[in-house]
């Protein structure tokens, strides 16, 4: 008699795939160590709606050991049951309303959590968390690993680092690690960035120091590198003989939200580029790794950013655009521009938008320009990667009806929806030779059934075991500021006199455009 299973799924090829999946749903080698987590900043923002959530779909994948605790930390005055009762919100209000929300693993994370408060950095307040940590350590065992997690602004950074090794909490020892997550910004140019890194390094080892970069944790993100190196359909083509551009976008509707007072002093260049878009990149363009291991699969990006062509002031000229929104209209709704927006200066000449043309100095990407886009207030919220291929010769179809042939296009999406899709031609139905584009599309949450992540699990995880190939090193950090450095001088020193040039709910300046059509491209989504 059939399983149940069968009955529902009758195509054998169909229940091969689901139960292969089924055995790979822990998608992890291993549970992860005994520890403690620290979360600075834990009555935040991030971590109500990241963290504490990343921590439950860990928990509830069986990924976390028996020996585990979440300490928080904030300036925030919350008794235990308080803290503890924002943890199950928090939870909840991710998870809640899922079809398979565990309410035990909730009481499992809830019941594990102790909070502590503090200024960060008074030294009553250390002596106090070095308490807490002695307490849970003896009744859950975390055998003294401490994962510290500083979802504080950036400012914070060296002076909590510096205070947690007054009191002997940072340094590691034979049978214990400490290791540190540091959110970006990393720094607000080359020179603070440089210096935050030699400060850092003063206390801790580079191998303690994990720089986040949360679109690292996401599927299509980390697939980049599966789908590059295991189908040998795909990397004999991925170089300058059969790619003419590459596009990585990433649009966000929203403005700046209650942000204002931060965003007004940072601007899009500082905000993405460094950090979201070079990442982005350098997974794109890297050569093979000798392995997956964290600093063969680092070094190959830090190449990529090295490569890349330096700009001088000519240059910043004709490739970097900036944009500032106006008032407009996003799903038909008028927004304020963002000079009205709450704690930005009603005269701001901060960008909400960059798009820049960028060059790699290799073998591989010679003449094949990486065009990079991330703006505020754009139509929709999107992140993907576009690989535009060469255009076939038209030779063949002389005699026929197609005046022209377009380029077959990949794109990887990252968000909001994880996927991947291919764009090809194909022959119209008709009497006549006619050439159409059509579109094989994959999408991760229809063929895997997953529930949606946050984005954190895995980097969480990578953390706790100590890989970190998904995270920054100090040198990716510099060399990050030293292509956006030569941009923010003459930026400075020139400043827009267009402001607002682009209204909401638009694509961005015209200069974007002309960006690319000066050499007969076009935006995806022009």
């Amino acid at each position: 008699m059939p399983t149940q299973t069968e009955q529902v799924r009758p195509n054998a090829a169909r229940t091969q795939v689901d139960r292969t999946i089924a055995k790979c749903d822990n998608r992890y080698a291993r549970v992860a160590d005994p520890s403690a987590a620290v979360i600075f900043g834990a009555s935040g923002d991030l971590a109500k709606r990241k963290l504490l959530p990343a921590f439950y779909n860990l928990a509830k994948n069986r990924m976390l050991p028996d020996q585990f605790c979440i300490v928080g930390l904030a300036r925030t005055y919350l008794t235990q049951e308080q803290f503890q009762e924002v943890v199950r919100e928090s939870v909840c209000n991710k998870h809640g309303s899922d079809s398979d929300f565990d309410s035990a693993v909730c009481d499992w994370i809830v019941e594990r959590t102790r909070y502590v408060v503090s200024d960060y950095q008074d030294r009553n307040a250390c002596g106090q968390l070095k308490q807490t940590l002695d307490e849970v350590d003896e009744k859950w065992n975390t055998q003294g690993n401490h994962l510290y997690y500083l979802a504080t602004p950036p400012e914070l950074f060296l002076p909590i680092v510096k205070q947690l090794d007054s009191c002997g909490l940072a340094k590691e020892n034979e049978k214990s690690w400490r290791r540190f997550v540091i959110e970006k910004p990393f720094g607000h140019d080359l020179q603070s960035a440089k210096e935050l890194n030699r400060e850092l390094l003063t206390v801790l080892k580079e191998s303690q120091v994990y720089r986040i970069d949360h679109y690292l944790g996401k599927e299509t993100v980390q697939n980049i590198l599966v789908f590059r190196f295991s189908n040998s359909i795909f990397e004999p083509v991925w170089n300058r003989r059969y790619v003419d551009h590459v596009q990585i976008t990433v649009a966000e509707s929203l403005g700046v939200e209650n942000r204002g007072a931060f965003y007004d002093k940072v601007g899009a260049l500082r905000d993405m580029v460094p950090s979201h878009l070079m990442q982005l990149m350098t997974l794109t363009a890297m050569e093979p790794p000798s392995s997956f291991q964290a600093d063969a699969v680092r070094d190959e990006q830090a190449k990529v950013l090295r490569a890349v062509q330096p700009f001088v002031a000519e240059d910043v000229l004709t490739q970097a655009v900036r944009g500032q929104y106006g008032e407009g209209w996003i799903e038909g709704r008028c927004v304020p521009a963002y000079r009205a927006e709450p704690f930005v200066d009603p005269h701001s000449l901060t960008e909400t938008f960059v798009a820049l043309k960028l060059s790699i100095d290799n073998w591989r990407w010679a003449d094949v320009p990486f065009y990079l886009r991330t703006g505020k207030r754009l139509p929709k919220r999107i992140t993907e990667i576009c690989i535009q291929f060469r255009k076939a010769p038209l030779i063949l179809f002389r005699d026929t009806p197609v005046d022209k042939l377009a380029g077959n296009t990949l794109v990887m999406q990252v968000q909001p929806d994880e996927a991947i899709s291919l764009e090809f031609g194909m022959k119209l139905p008709g009497s006549q030779v006619r050439v159409g584009s059509v579109k094989m599309d994959f999408r991760y949450a229809d063929y895997f059934k997953t529930q949606p992540q946050t984005g954190y699990e895995r980097l969480l995880y990578d953390c706790m075991i100590g890989d970190a190939t998904l995270f920054q090193r100090a040198d990716m950090v510099e060399a990050g500021w030293t292509v956006v450095e030569p941009i923010l001088d003459v930026w400075n020193a020139l400043p827009p006199r267009d402001f607002p040039n682009y209204a909401a709910g638009t694509w961005g300046p015209e200069e974007s455009f002309e960006l690319l059509r000066r050499q007969g491209r076009r935006w995806r989504q022009e």
